[in-house]
């Protein structure tokens, strides 16, 4: 899909980096969950019968992370593309090479730095593959598709989101041909290493389609034609539709049915209880639609008001593995300190503090974020564009 014409001034630019801020600061939140409230014996905090409200409704604000940041990711690639301008496909062409070699930069930076911050070791037992990974391997797949005319990417990116879940009954059991391609790409599963196993926890498949659908947007924000916000609007409003219809029919689209519960807080929780791990086609409609209706606000949003949002947004990557690290620091050193709970962990009180703590280290963050988004202006270093 070929991208022309001039890139939109910096208020465009600014709404995608102040929605990416804005998500990666609800990302901090569950990452301190992870960190601090493990000492609540649950399985899942998406599990109705073992959660408390609070600890369910903290999870779920987290779930458009993942989907809005992918859907972002695909749409920067489109206006890094159109930037190119260069003509006879050559802004495809450094597009693709860019989206390959960020894409294999992620897959590396998940495998060192991000597991080391997780498991304190360079070859954990449990070699996870998270949300890095998803979107570095997402990429990869986006550096073939993007050569696709943008009706074709489109009808690919809708038969991956709204189709793979055809696919949820078919499991393959380690040992067994295309095990490991399968698990990669579609079922949570383990991979033997030789010093331990893999842990698939992001399976990429449905990611692929995220970012096509973000780059398909791309035409909306370059040229000279009026802004996309109604177009947003309006696109935000049929996927929230889309995911009303389907879950409600209890159907297709979401693997675990909903039934109503004995208030309307425990029905509304049983059908907003969605599959993440692979996303399910309900998850992806009930997290982009809002998603691309706060694009479509923050458009209006004069860009000095976003600034803040924009200086954790316009620095993803150094965000995430900075944020990492500091929760490690943060963790480790109340257990140094010997205020570990009974069960051996640094435990909060309750769901609200998780909230509290993610504010305090946002804030204790930001100047070096912000240093990291006026370094990145300044260089003319190529490796900087990669990170």
């Amino acid at each position: 899909m070929t991208i022309s014409g001039p890139a939109r001034p910096t208020g465009r630019i600014a709404a995608i980096d102040a929605l990416r801020g804005l998500v990666m600061l609800l990302m901090l939140v569950d990452h301190v969950r992870e960190f601090f409230f493990l000492h609540a014996q649950v399985r899942d905090p998406m599990d109705l019968a073992a959660t408390e409200p609070g600890l369910f409704w903290t999870r779920a604000a987290s779930h458009i992370c993942a989907p809005v940041f992918v859907l972002l990711t695909g749409l920067s690639a489109s206006l890094y593309a159109a930037k190119q301008n260069t003509g006879k496909h050559g802004d495809r062409a450094k597009a693709s090479a860019f989206m390959l070699k960020r894409g294999l930069i992620l897959v590396l930076l998940e495998v060192t730095l991000v597991n080391v911050a997780w498991t304190r070791s360079l070859l954990p037992p449990i070699l996870y593959l998270q949300v890095i990974w998803a979107i570095g391997i997402s990429m990869i797949a986006l550096a073939g598709l993007l050569w696709l005319p943008r009706a074709a990417l489109i009808g690919v990116a809708l038969a991956i989101m709204l189709g793979h879940n055809l696919l949820t009954s078919f499991a393959l059991v380690p040992g067994e041909t295309g095990y490991i391609l399968w698990t990669i790409l579609h079922q949570r599963g383990f991979i033997d290493l030789p010093w331990g196993v893999a842990r698939t926890s992001y399976p990429v498949l449905p990611w692929i389609g995220v970012i096509a659908a973000g780059y398909a947007l791309g035409p909306w924000f370059v040229g000279t034609m009026p802004g996309p916000t109604r177009r947003l609007l309006g696109l935000g409003a049929a996927a929230l539709a889309g995911f009303a219809i389907l879950r409600g029919l209890n159907g297709y689209g979401e693997p675990v049915p909903w039934q109503a519960g004995a208030s309307w807080d425990a029905t509304l929780r049983a059908f907003l209880n969605l599959t993440k791990y692979p996303p399910s086609a309900d998850f992806l409609l009930a997290t982009l639609g809002p998603g691309l209706i706060l694009l479509a606000c923050l458009e209006a949003v004069p860009p000095r008001r976003l600034a803040w949002l924009c200086t954790f947004g316009g620095v993803p990557l150094f965000f995430y593995v900075t944020h990492l690290y500091a929760l490690r620091l943060l963790h480790d050193g109340l257990l140094w300190a010997g205020l570990a709970g009974s069960a051996g962990r640094i435990e909060a009180p309750g769901p609200g503090y998780l909230w509290l703590i993610a504010a305090a280290l946002s804030l204790a963050l930001y100047p070096a974020c912000r240093w990291a988004v006026r370094f990145k202006r300044r260089s003319t270093a190529p490796w900087v564009s990669y990170f």
